[in-house]
């Protein structure tokens, strides 16, 4: 048989035989190898036979613009499974339960007594007042004072009455004004903090632009100053401001105009509340120049040699009341508050020029010259300027002076303590600056200030007290003292009573002032017609909020009757220096001075270091 390609067909299957044959052997020997009869050969041979274990392919995932190993990415996903129920499901749960936020701590004592002491201004208002006087009971009134001045456009409108009565007395207005200022200055943060930092710029613009009023601000000099506006005469059965009792916004009785040609105490006190206020709007510029402008122009009217009579002197509608007793003081006060509102050295001159401290008695150690007062400035005016030597330190040819000055300040806070017997206490814990006599608490809540602000100077400097004789005083001393006479006043007294009208729960009722006793019930009572509310044994219809009343007597008693004056009559300097303790005591938005702001516009005391010589060259 023969295939179609020639040869035969035998040999053809021969081949095919012995290949099968071979393959068949190949095949059956794999065969029993799977079979388990492999265990007969060595390693080497079964590599032969069954070759290297197939290995297995890595599965990848294409995400677009990365690819990458399946495994890797399952574990990837499942430890941020893990973190998730570990950490984030943690933060989730713990985000959404409602927290309790914990309060901010209440405001001190101190705090919630200066927010009520500042309204007491508020009710002080003469003029047209603004809607949010915050006042209720009061309304626009004295729109017509000073109205036949030729000199004043508009006449005299504004500013603030003194106390129970509708009389602006305008020496004592501008020592509050001083005071407030003073305050501001130093505790800026405080009132920041507390909300009230443009409240009571309100209230010192509201007297300061009152005060330009009374004398032409827009000259260098000038011959006389509106010196009060209403009053009465000891004794007069007239319709006057004393006289009468009506409220503010219906005297329908004559009230005349006050004018000083002589005044250095006066125009003193006016120029340091304008230099003051000046420092306090130095945010202002415009302003400011104009007060400080103001300040300067007084104070040249109160040391023209031609005019040196005390403002009140001979005047039957001052020297009652507001009678001044001197104006050395006045002169040393104002000057440093030019100094710092100028940087003009003349003033810091005269403010230690040795025939201030002469003509003042500053170094005759008389207490009742220890006592600051709206008549008596000169332990304040010490403590600015020792101010001057504890931050500034201008040595030569000052430093004499302002360390008898320093000295002086330290030895009246002796006097203000118990252990001296400088001054008497009341058996409640009192001090009596004003021998027991009547409206004692204006004297004791300025005398507070001025320990609380000195400890504050000295703690700012790093100094922990002063000495008393050989004695060493800590700062805390000073301290204790101030809030004594402060807590006295706010109820920690023997009759367990507030002295401020508002704060706590036991706080005069029959308050001396005309606008509160009389109800605003569209009824206008007459001079004389508004005596029933004077007499009247009621609580008064309207709360004075605020008012720091006269006070007790030597023996912490206190009568609430309003007929009775002595105890029950709030005065505007009275308040000033109460609200000026009440800030420098406060924790509220920290504690401490501010160092600097007062000199703002002081010029260094030392000249400038002279620029280096240019670089030798051969």
């Amino acid at each position: 048989m023969h295939n179609h390609w020639g040869g035969t067909l035998e040999i053809a299957a021969d081949s095919t035989i012995e290949d099968e044959k071979s393959r068949n052997l190949e095949w059956d020997r794999a065969s029993l190898a799977h079979q388990g009869y492999n265990s007969n050969l060595d390693e080497t041979q079964q590599s032969w036979l069954l070759g290297p274990p197939e290995k297995k392919k890595k599965k990848y995932v294409d995400l677009g613009c990365i690819v990458c190993s399946r495994s890797a990415l399952k574990w990837t996903l499942l430890s941020i499974l893990i973190a998730f129920i570990v950490i984030g499901l943690p933060i989730i749960i713990a985000k959404s339960i409602p927290k309790h936020k914990r309060p901010p701590p209440p405001p001190d004592n101190y705090t919630v007594a200066l927010h009520k002491a500042l309204l007491f201004f508020n009710a002080q208002k003469s003029g047209k007042l603004p809607k949010n006087n915050g006042v209720p009971w009061r309304g626009d009134s004295g729109l017509q004072d000073g109205s036949d001045l030729t000199d004043v456009k508009g006449g005299l409108v504004g500013g603030y009455y003194d106390a129970g009565d509708n009389t602006k007395f305008h020496f004592p207005m501008s020592f509050a004004m001083t005071m407030l200022s003073w305050s501001v200055i130093e505790y800026e943060h405080k009132y920041r903090a507390i909300g009230e930092y443009d409240h009571v710029r309100d209230l010192i613009k509201w007297g300061t632009d009152y005060l330009l009023l009374t004398f032409n601000s827009s000259a260098t000099r000038i011959d006389k100053i509106y010196s009060q506006v209403g009053g009465s005469q000891n004794g007069s059965t007239t319709p006057d401001d004393h006289y009468c009792w009506e409220r503010p916004e219906d005297m329908d009785y004559p009230r005349p105009v006050q004018i000083t040609t002589s005044g250095p105490d006066l125009a003193g006190e006016m120029a340091a509340a304008m230099a003051a206020a000046s420092i306090v709007f130095r945010d202002n510029p415009t302003y400011s120049k104009k007060l400080s402008k103001g300040a300067a122009t007084v104070f040249a009217f109160a040391r023209d040699g031609g005019r040196r009579t005390r403002y009140s002197r001979g005047n039957p509608f001052i020297e009652p009341y507001y009678n001044s007793t001197g104006y050395y003081d006045e002169y040393m006060w104002g000057a440093a508050w030019l100094f710092y509102a100028t940087g003009n050295n003349s003033y810091f001159s005269l403010a230690t020029n040795s025939g201030m401290s002469k003509n003042s008695k500053a170094f005759f150690m008389i207490p009742d010259l220890s006592v600051l007062s709206w008549d008596n400035k000169l332990p304040a005016a010490m403590l600015l300027l020792t101010r001057t030597r504890l931050f500034l330190n201008p040595g030569y040819p000052y430093e004499d002076m302002l360390k008898s000055y320093h000295n002086v300040t330290g030895l009246t806070m002796c006097s203000y303590l118990r252990r001296y017997n400088v001054f008497n206490w009341t058996q409640g814990g009192m001090i009596q600056l004003n021998h027991g006599r009547a409206q004692d608490l204006q004297y004791t809540s300025n005398a507070a200030f001025l320990a609380s602000i000195f400890a504050d100077y000295l703690n700012a400097t790093g100094v922990p007290g002063w000495y008393c004789g050989s004695t060493f005083m800590p700062l805390s001393v000073l301290k204790d003292f101030a809030t004594s006479q402060i807590n006295y006043i706010l109820g920690a007294n023997p009759s367990k009573m507030s002295y401020v009208v508002g704060f706590g729960a036991k706080y005069p009722k029959q308050v001396h002032h005309r606008g509160a006793s009389i109800p605003r019930d569209k009824t206008k009572y007459s001079c004389s017609g508004g005596w029933r509310w004077l007499n009247a044994k009621t609580p008064n219809p309207n709360t004075i909020t605020g008012a720091m009343v006269g006070g007790p007597d030597r023996f912490d008693n206190f009568k609430d009757v309003r007929s009775n004056y002595s105890y029950t009559e709030p005065t505007l300097a009275g308040n000033a220096g109460l609200v000026a303790a009440l800030v420098s005591l406060t924790t509220s938005g920290g504690v401490g001075v501010d160092k600097n702001s007062i000199f703002s516009a002081v010029p260094p005391l030392y000249p400038t270091s002279p620029p280096p010589p240019p670089p030798w060259k051969p």
